[in-house]
């Protein structure tokens, strides 16, 4: 009966201590894996932060120019026609995420505007947001782009995307929806007109413009006014982008902080808990032999 009894503390001695470090290594390769993920998210703030300055370059630019179309079209009296059969919305993202609801504002802007008009086309730029709207629309999508916003976009940038959307014919109503840069911590998701040369034609204060060859110089400018708005679109989105991902990152950071804090803690009592347990076992142990 003695031996017997001796045996059985043994393997409960053994089976407790086995018990006890399974769950100490699985705290530990949970609290190692938790400590890598806080030197990524860390990491990418740091890269958001150096991108940010480019950013705002690029987007300083883009408003410049566009402030000086929208100067033009409030002079002119240019409006976009209250009614029309054929709309094109262009959606404008990137292909990266981690940056909160960047890519869902855009497409939920899209999805509202596609209310009002169910036939319209779609032109995405950036996968994220063409994904989204290929679940819900993927009848109204006629083109996308990709590639984009992994760098500060620019004007040739531009073109060449305004220049592949114009191969679709043309619209009587044009609107790009973004993000537009509201602060370091807001963006709003919003929809800016684009102006075709019928709209410019047809604005009521044209006449007080000294234009020579009206009909090229109009087209003219209509075309590279299309490039400008995608532009300033391109750049207000990757500006917000890039702010919105470094927040993200920043709040990615702190609760990995919180949460290595909290398994921290958490080793440290289940290992005092398995020391504590050990020691009761082997004065058990040694109580018994007596």
């Amino acid at each position: 009966m003695f031996r017997l009894g001796a045996s059985q503390v043994f393997r409960a001695t053994l089976a407790a201590r086995a018990r006890n470090y399974a769950t100490l290594r699985e705290i530990e390769m949970r609290l190692k894996s938790i400590k890598n993920i806080e030197k990524i998210t860390k990491t990418m703030k740091i890269v958001a932060s150096t991108r940010l300055t480019k950013a705002q370059r690029a987007m300083a630019s883009s408003r410049y120019f566009k402030g000086a179309d929208q100067d033009f079209f409030e002079a002119a009296g240019t409006v976009a026609p209250k009614e029309a059969e054929k709309v094109l919305l262009i959606a404008v993202s990137s292909d990266k995420g981690l940056c909160g609801s960047i890519h869902s504002s855009v497409a939920k802007v899209a999805k509202a505007k596609l209310q009002d008009y169910p036939n319209a086309d779609i032109v995405s730029i950036g996968e994220k947001v063409k994904l989204q709207l290929l679940r819900t629309h993927p009848d109204n999508i006629r083109i996308s782009f990709t590639g984009t916003g992994k760098v500060a976009p620019t004007f040739k940038e531009a073109s060449l995307i305004a220049d592949e959307i114009a191969k679709l014919g043309r619209y009587d109503r044009v609107e790009i929806i973004y993000n537009k840069f509201a602060s370091s911590v807001s963006f709003d998701s919003t929809a800016a007109p684009a102006y075709g040369k019928a709209s410019i034609e047809s604005s009521k204060n044209l006449s007080t413009f000294d234009i020579e060859d009206d009909s090229s110089a109009v087209a003219g400018f209509s075309d590279f006014s299309f490039a400008n708005t995608i532009f300033s679109a391109m750049a207000e989105g990757y500006a917000s982008e890039v702010c919105a991902r470094r927040n993200a990152m920043d709040n990615a950071s702190k609760n990995a902080g919180d949460m290595i804090n909290k398994y921290s803690i958490l080793y440290n009592r289940t290992r005092q808990a398995a020391i504590t347990n050990e020691l009761v076992d082997i004065i058990t142990g040694a109580s018994s032999l007596d």
